[in-house]
């Protein structure tokens, strides 16, 4: 019996020795997250998200990481639920050696706004997704008529990408317009004119052409010269005063 006993009471102390060894090797056991650090690529330039509101969504979700120990804390799902938010683009989440989590989140960035004939209004970002419509104070191109989410995404979308990754034109135009044909006019913020380009097809050889009737004749008659610029066929520029 005696002998028992003592097997027990080793066998007690072996496993007690054991898990302290475990957790003094492995201070996340132990250790509750004293911080969370949020970063917001992009702020800069766009405001759809800010850390409160990241912080915000984590503790709706019961996912917020201070006080609890580093060891339950769950990246993998703090990014799954911060990606159900439609202006977040992507997620980074990770714990420290000490008692931090870092959550890096990157914006969705539009690159044009809709204001359609038939009611919609949303924002579409560079991958062509559709964004919510809600205040946003940066310089954006803004584009009116007859456009159904069909028609954006295939013919505005790419003139969108060309109008934001150019330097020149991302400051010289403001607003696109869509007539009931599908034909394409733009109106520029310097320049009393309308910008008529037809069909959007062939719009990066249009726009060159049009950026050098801009440098070789409005800089010397005047950028309201005319009131009309038509630059729909190759080859040739219409203007009406």
């Amino acid at each position: 019996m005696k002998n028992l006993l003592k097997l027990l009471l080793l066998l007690v102390l072996a496993v007690y020795l054991g898990l302290a060894v475990t957790v003094f090797n492995n201070p996340e056991v132990r250790q509750k997250c004293a911080a969370v650090d949020v970063i917001v690529k992009d702020s800069d330039v766009a405001g759809f998200i800010t850390p409160l509101e990241i912080r915000t969504i984590l503790k709706d979700s019961k996912l917020y990481p201070v006080g609890q120990k580093m060891s339950n804390i769950n990246c993998a799902e703090i990014e799954k639920v911060l990606a159900r938010n439609p202006f977040i683009d992507n997620i980074t989440s990770y714990k420290t050696a000490g008692d931090h989590v870092y959550v890096t989140v990157t914006q969705r960035l539009p690159v044009m706004r809709i204001i359609s004939d038939n009611g919609d209004n949303y924002y579409i970002d560079t991958r062509g997704k559709v964004m919510p419509h809600m205040h946003y104070s940066a310089d954006l191109v803004v584009a009116t008529g007859h456009i159904s989410k069909q028609y954006a995404h295939s013919k505005l979308l790419p003139i969108g990408r060309l109008l934001k990754y150019d330097k020149f034109w991302d400051n010289q135009i403001e607003q696109i317009n869509v007539d009931s044909a599908g034909n394409v006019e733009l109106f520029p913020r310097i320049g009393d004119h309308v910008v008529y380009i037809g069909q959007p097809v062939r719009v990066t050889q249009k726009l060159k052409r049009l950026k050098a009737f801009y440098a070789q004749v409005l800089n010397q008659v005047g950028w309201n010269k005319y009131s009309r610029i038509d630059i729909e066929y190759d080859n040739q520029i219409i203007c009406k005063k």
